[in-house]
């Protein structure tokens, strides 16, 4: 704990994360390390995934490939130090532990994923600053994410083009997100019921909804909630926190007249 520090990034909310600070040569070291690291090889089952080959959730990428992109890539992604101050020096790359439990005796790598072996995680991740003395309660593994090609397959009321009478929501259709699965079911339920329309563009899930049919996209990926989709507002605003409470308020506007259009 001589080296690493509780704190939450711009000091927002309460300050749970503990942040591992790296100097340049400590940084640049792990990422060589990781490049050069023993992975696991895909199985046989899996037709063709090569590491040319291989595809990858771009929000779910592993470190090693992210670290192949280029040495700074981590610094300015996962191990941003930006916010993450301490006594007023900012680190030069930072990574940060999320707790497990409540009583904070276990904590998540995060932004770790990998394809590394076990023992070659063991041995790198001991030289993030602070946990060369951790236990590894367990190690870091890859799962497989199934989705459509959405705009291949689905018609704009997110039934299959070929089985009209087969509609698709959740993971499958190509959400991310607990509450963005959730979302597409109730959307799903209301185009059966009540034959609902299109949301507005100004709505989150109008807009998800539009990623999902948007036959343009040549490699769709799956899409979660972000202010980003939302067309930009009429007046900018410089703002943060204000010009997301004026889309805010704009999308629940849209939305209630969308709703009394019907």
């Amino acid at each position: 704990m001589d080296k690493i520090y509780f704190k939450d990034r711009y000091d927002k909310g309460e300050p749970d994360y503990l942040n591992c600070p790296f100097t340049k040569e400590e940084y640049y070291h792990f990422v060589e390390t990781l490049l050069t690291g023993e992975k696991h090889q895909p199985h046989s089952f899996e037709n063709d995934m090569t590491d040319e080959k291989m595809k990858f959730y771009q929000n779910c990428m592993p470190i090693e490939e992210l670290a192949k992109r280029g040495k700074d890539t981590l610094r300015f992604g996962v191990m941003r130090p930006i916010g993450l101050e301490r006594k007023g020096e900012t680190p030069f790359a930072v990574l940060q532990l999320r707790p497990e439990n409540h009583e904070h005796t276990a904590y998540n790598l995060v932004g770790c994923q990998t394809m590394l072996r076990y023992s070659e995680q063991k041995r790198i991740f001991r030289l993030i600053p602070g946990l060369e003395k951790a236990e590894f309660l367990r190690y870091g593994s890859l799962h497989r994410n199934s989705y459509l090609n959405a705009p291949e397959v689905l018609s704009d009321n997110l039934s299959l083009k070929n089985a009209p009478n087969v509609f698709v929501a959740g993971q499958l259709s190509g959400v991310e997100g607990y509450v963005e699965c959730i979302a597409s079911g109730l959307l799903v339920a209301k185009v059966i019921s009540e034959d609902m329309s299109l949301l507005p563009p100004e709505t989150i899930m109008g807009q998800i909804w539009r990623r999902l049919i948007d036959t343009n996209i040549q490699n769709f990926q799956p899409v979660n909630a972000n202010f980003g989709l939302l067309p930009a507002l009429n007046k900018p605003i410089r703002d943060k926190k204000q010009k997301k409470l004026a889309l805010v308020e704009r999308s629940i506007k849209a939305l209630q007249d969308f709703l009394q259009n019907k």
